[in-house]
């Protein structure tokens, strides 16, 4: 890899590190005392939950992980130019196949190294703490395998 690529590799991996997601969660729905109530307070909380969750993944997603994946996760980001190996595509139905849901996040956590793949995808440590949002960035590889 010449100066120029380890250069801009370097750059990026700046940039990818310093991107993060500022929004903060909303908090938790209060719960009643009927069993009924709960459940029918829970369910439309759930929901708007899962919404916030799937956007902040959205948005983390283009943040960290499209530079170099790709809008829409076919490894060919900006950053890929100057990537070897080049970022995985989640269209791969053969990988899709293969990998857990638990190795996604793993690798997402704790980057490319973590897991026998490219020490050049960063680690998102900031994430443990934030264990829906790694959820909704599964689910956004997965919907990617299915396209």
């Amino acid at each position: 890899m010449s100066r120029q690529s380890i250069a801009s590799v370097a750059a990026i991996l700046g940039i990818l590190s310093l991107a993060a997601c500022s929004k903060s969660q909303p908090p938790a729905p209060a719960s009643g005392s009927a069993g009924d109530t709960v459940a029918a307070t829970q369910a439309p909380a759930a929901a708007a939950n899962a919404a916030v969750d799937d956007a902040q993944a959205k948005e983390m997603f283009k943040a960290r992980c499209a530079p170099c994946h790709g809008e829409q996760g076919r490894g060919d980001g900006p950053a890929s130019a100057a990537l070897n190996p080049k970022p995985r595509n989640y269209h791969d139905k053969t990988w899709q196949s293969k990998v857990t849901d638990d190795d996604i996040k793993k690798t997402i956590t704790y980057g490319g190294a973590a897991v026998g793949k490219s020490p050049i995808m960063p680690s998102s440590p900031d994430l443990e703490s934030k264990p829906e949002v790694i959820d909704g960035l599964v689910h956004l590889v997965r919907a990617f395998g299915k396209s």
